[in-house]
């Protein structure tokens, strides 16, 4: 298979400089998110590791693109230029609706013969209960004002009406897209570990009902619970990296 390094454009972004990775950390980001959520997170990386972002259209760098209109076509896209990119084992990493495009990401890599060697779902109720819901159906004010209660957005931007207006657009298709999910009933099993974060205070997720992640997969299941809101992972992830770096250090993948 001829593999080639990852473009400026497309779905993927490098978020660091790794020329041979022995492992590859692809991040996936919430609703209205971009690939810049996840930049932060590269200092943190070993020297082996390689940490790649999702960029969705419609935002960023790709804010004239039309946003996507399917989770498994998402996925498809991004699956195809991950199997491109030189050897490495690979683990993924999404939180709320990046939860499940990365479930469906792994999926999409199994069935091509290069099943990933973790995936990490935080902040998101399994692929089986995740749809439903018409907040999509919600005005500009409703879904602007819910955003901000989950804090998702910044306090001192919240208020400027140009970047709403920006966001808000790849923020409802996302939500859409998270709430008319429906995932394959009967899907062939991820043949590799799976584990779950949240927060213990997050409205979004029931925490006693996250066991069910771990029929996606055949390999070991965990969870990790910390305090805090839907986002308060990724607004304070050193813990949440650190712990997943123990776990792919446990797999043998930065060995």
């Amino acid at each position: 298979m001829n593999r080639v390094p990852t473009r400026d454009r497309g779905w993927t972004r490098a978020l660091n400089d790794v020329e041979c990775p022995a492992g590859r950390l692809v991040c996936f980001p919430h609703s209205g998110g971009s690939a810049g959520t996840y930049r932060d997170w590269s200092s943190a990386m070993p020297g082996n590791v390689q940490l790649l972002a999702v960029q969705y259209p419609g935002r960023a760098d790709r804010i004239a693109e039309a946003p996507a209109d399917s989770i498994a076509g998402m996925a498809s896209h991004v699956a195809a230029e991950l199997v491109r990119l030189p050897p490495a084992r690979t683990v993924l990493f999404g939180h709320s609706f990046g939860a499940l495009v990365a479930y469906e990401t792994a999926r999409a890599l199994q069935s091509g013969g290069e099943p990933v060697h973790c995936l990490f779902a935080s902040g998101a109720s399994d692929p089986w209960s995740a749809g439903g819901g018409t907040a999509h159906e919600s005005t500009d004010d409703e879904l602007w004002s819910a955003l901000r209660e989950l804090g998702g957005i910044e306090p001192e931007i919240a208020e400027d009406p140009e970047f709403r207006d920006l966001v808000l657009p790849a923020l409802r298709s996302d939500i859409a897209l998270h709430e008319t999910y429906r995932p394959d009933p009967a899907p062939e099993p991820l043949h590799c570990a799976v584990r779950c974060y949240y927060n213990t205070d997050d409205p979004l997720v029931d925490g006693a009902r996250l066991d069910a992640w771990a029929a996606v997969g055949t390999g070991r299941f965990s969870l990790r619970a910390w305090p805090g809101g839907h986002f308060q992972l990724l607004a304070d992830p050193t813990e949440l990296i650190d712990d997943a770096l123990d776990a792919l250090a446990e797999g043998g993948v930065l060995r």
